[in-house]
């Protein structure tokens, strides 16, 4: 009896061992970052002219690789809060915009040599916003809403300048299908509250609802600080009873970013031996 009591007791220090020596850790990477640039509107509901003038936002982004398979899935969130002040031609009307994107996905990665990736998958997301127009008595302002199912896909390269770690990536997604909001032409928000709320929710195709948000980013890190500076490219484009909108931005992208690791309660996870799989880096 107490040799099967001594043979179990191995066993399981043995597979406690395997576990620890096997384990692996998936860092979150989240970032915090600042954009500042330009924007370029016209929305056909408020207004005929199209307005120009500045782009701002805040953005948080949290990428961990998956549990079920953390070398080849990718999980990302990203938030982000926007605010746009626009002007018309002649300077004389000011047209005011803030946007709430939230999005979830997940990518597959494709390891290369010399330290190549790639990503493809998908996302999910909903868009919630509105453009002010006060010289507009009757209709002054025009909500937005959607919800999509996007393609998401990403290039990455990791490398070095110098004796600094670096991290370059490009990054794209465009809706496929899914649903935004739209009232009728010339349709007054007040008839909306009063009850009729007919075709206000329209199929979104890339036909009738198209967005293209690029993302270039560049990581160096110092240590367990990482600044992150890129670029971002926003597009978007919708049509539904006559109203246009077009929504163009340009902005510059400086931020920190940090990887840290949760720690483990289990007494069989050894952190030191444990393999490191960053969703990024």
């Amino acid at each position: 009896m107490k040799k099967l009591l001594s043979k179990l007791l191995l066993g399981v220090c043995l597979l406690l061992g395997i576990q620890a020596a096997t384990a692996q850790e998936r860092p979150v990477l989240s970032a915090y970052t600042l954009e500042i640039g330009s924007a370029h509107i016209a929305e056909t509901y408020l207004s005929p002219l199209k307005y120009s003038g500045q782009a701002f936002a805040l953005n948080y982004e949290r990428m961990q690789a998956m549990r079920f398979n953390p070398e080849r899935w990718v999980m990302r969130l990203n938030g982000r809060l926007g605010c746009e002040h626009t002007e018309n031609p002649a300077r004389n009307a000011t047209m005011w915009g803030l946007d709430l994107d939230l999005r979830w996905g997940m990518m597959r990665r494709f390891n290369f040599s010399g330290g190549w990736s790639v990503m493809a998958g998908g996302s999910t997301g909903i868009d919630l916003g509105v453009l002010y127009n006060a010289r507009n008595s009757n209709n002054p302002a025009a909500a937005k809403g959607s919800w999509t199912i996007n393609a998401s896909g990403a290039a990455v390269y990791n490398g070095k300048i110098g004796r600094i770690p670096i991290c370059a990536r490009y990054m794209a997604e465009l809706p496929l299908t899914g649903i935004f909001f739209s009232p009728e032409y010339g349709e007054l928000y007040y008839e909306i509250y009063l009850g009729n709320h007919s075709n206000l929710v329209r199929g979104a195709w890339p036909g009738n609802f198209f967005r293209l948000d690029n993302l270039a980013t560049l990581d160096l890190r110092f240590g367990a600080t990482i600044l992150r500076l890129g670029y971002r490219c926003g597009v978007m484009s919708s049509k539904a009873s006559d109203i246009v909108t077009r929504r163009i931005t340009h902005t510059a992208v400086i931020g920190i970013a940090s990887e840290w690791l949760a720690l483990s309660a289990s007494p069989s996870t050894n952190t030191r031996e444990a393999k490191i799989i960053s969703a990024l880096y």
